[in-house]
């Protein structure tokens, strides 16, 4: 089910890729490697060492992933990265940064640095623990080193120049800022909580530009209201998405998306290229026929007819 629940929002993303080449005639562009930052959507395993409570290397993860592993991805199956990583004909998997076992040999075609449960307001690390985004970049710096050991200086400036980054966040700041009424977001409101989290999202992006980075994915917001764990908390029985969170995630990825072009022109020589994975997730769960998912009430309802 993970494989074809992915693969819509998946396909919009590599239809976007083609930005970074210089033509969109079906080229793919070629990336030496592929670069993650956020949270649990791209978080191939990295709280497994770290004390948090945001914790996914037990059951029911994995149950679709090679061997049925729980690897600590927030998933029964692959992530987007590890999708695009073997769309893009890079690796199989994206691997964690912190992995103490990491081979060597991974660092060539790039980690992910992602936490579960990380976010870019200060406030939001300090309720889940998850890797702050800015300490991610301090860990990309320390990849960085690690990988001119490995390859040389020269080769290793390369690979970050033409490696693919993909950042999604956010999630979290909105989420959990909303349910627990942060100070900063009573102090800015709606629209000013939105525009301190682009801004450092614009931080995030200038220190890995300054790093070397070039090439930029920044992919929005999903259905915030229609994730499980928001429902229930709303107490929503009746299992519906909750809409004010919903009209909150396309508020601030409409903001994110027009804000951008400014962004990258601070940047000479960068790409960035805006994801929209809210429409195509909201239309799986509008119409998850399409997708071959069907409502578990139906299923419910079939299983009894037959009984």
């Amino acid at each position: 089910m993970a494989n074809s629940l992915i693969f819509s929002p998946l396909v919009v993303i590599l239809q976007l890729l083609c930005i970074f080449s210089s033509t969109c005639t079906g080229h793919i562009p070629k990336f030496p490697a592929i670069l993650a930052f956020g949270d649990s959507l791209l978080d191939s395993g990295n709280n497994n060492f770290i004390l948090t409570l945001f914790q996914a290397n037990h059951p029911p993860y994995g149950q679709s992933f090679p061997n049925q592993v729980p690897t600590g991805r927030f998933s029964n199956g692959k992530l987007i990265s590890d999708f695009l990583a073997f769309s893009l004909q890079i690796k199989d998997t994206v691997p964690p940064f912190l992995d103490p076992n990491l081979p060597v040999s991974e660092l060539r075609t790039g980690v992910s640095f992602a936490s579960a449960g990380a976010g870019f307001d200060d406030l939001t690390n300090v309720k889940t623990q998850g890797t702050p985004i800015f300490t991610q970049v301090e860990n990309f710096k320390k990849y960085i080193e690690i990988l001119k050991g490995v390859v040389g200086e020269k080769e290793a400036l390369d690979i970050i120049k033409d490696a693919l980054v993909l950042i999604m966040a956010g999630s979290n700041d909105i989420a959990l800022s909303l349910n627990n009424g942060f100070l900063r977001r009573l102090d800015l409101g709606l629209s000013g909580y939105h525009s301190f989290l682009h801004q450092r999202l614009e931080e995030i992006i200038k220190r890995l530009y300054d790093s070397g980075c070039r090439n930029v994915l920044i992919i929005g917001l999903p259905p915030l209201g229609c994730i499980p764990a928001q429902m229930t908390a709303k107490l929503s029985f009746d299992r519906q998405c909750i809409q004010n969170l919903n009209s909150e995630a396309q508020s601030y990825n409409q903001k994110l998306s027009e804000i951008l072009p400014r962004i990258q022109g601070t940047f000479p020589g960068s790409k960035l290229v805006y994801a929209d994975l809210y429409q195509p997730l909201i239309d799986m769960n509008t119409n998850p026929q399409k997708y071959g998912i069907f409502p578990i009430r139906k299923i419910l309802c079939l299983l009894f007819m037959k009984s």
